[in-house]
């Protein structure tokens, strides 16, 4: 009874875990070493750009920089990023609101007079998987 018991808990563990995945980001095109690149995930159009679900930062190796986002559940998400030149953690703007540091999104989703949209920007992740964003 007991060996049953202990095989259905294991059962259920790996079912739990199994709705987990990980995430690796590398957003690469970063224009010089200086600073850090900061990576938001959003989890819903509502937050997108807004409130992040989850955000990391990275330090710049060889332009380029890595993050990986561990124990997501299966989902919908979107990512936004930039590099954070002079470290002041958050993303400058010129005079007119304009961006001065570089960004980007998942997909590399490109917006029209304003930040991209949700649904340039979502994909779905059902398992292990690696993005890459240009800058």
């Amino acid at each position: 009874m007991t060996k049953i018991i202990t095989l259905t808990i294991l059962f259920i563990c790996s079912l739990m875990s199994a709705q987990n995945v990980k995430l690796t980001v590398t957003v690469s095109g970063v224009k010089n070493n200086t600073g850090a690149v900061k990576v938001g995930l959003y989890n819903s159009e509502g937050t997108f750009l807004k409130t992040t679900y989850k955000s990391l930062a990275s330090e710049i190796k060889n332009n380029k920089a890595v993050v990986i986002f561990n124990n997501l559940p299966a989902g919908e998400y979107a990512i936004s990023t930039y590099h954070d030149e002079n470290n002041n953690g958050k993303l400058d703007r010129n005079a007119m609101g304009i961006p001065s540091e570089d960004y980007a999104a998942s997909n590399n989703a490109k917006g029209f007079m304003g930040p991209p949209s949700y649904a340039d920007a979502k994909f779905t992740v059902g398992k292990d998987s690696k993005i890459e964003i240009t800058l």
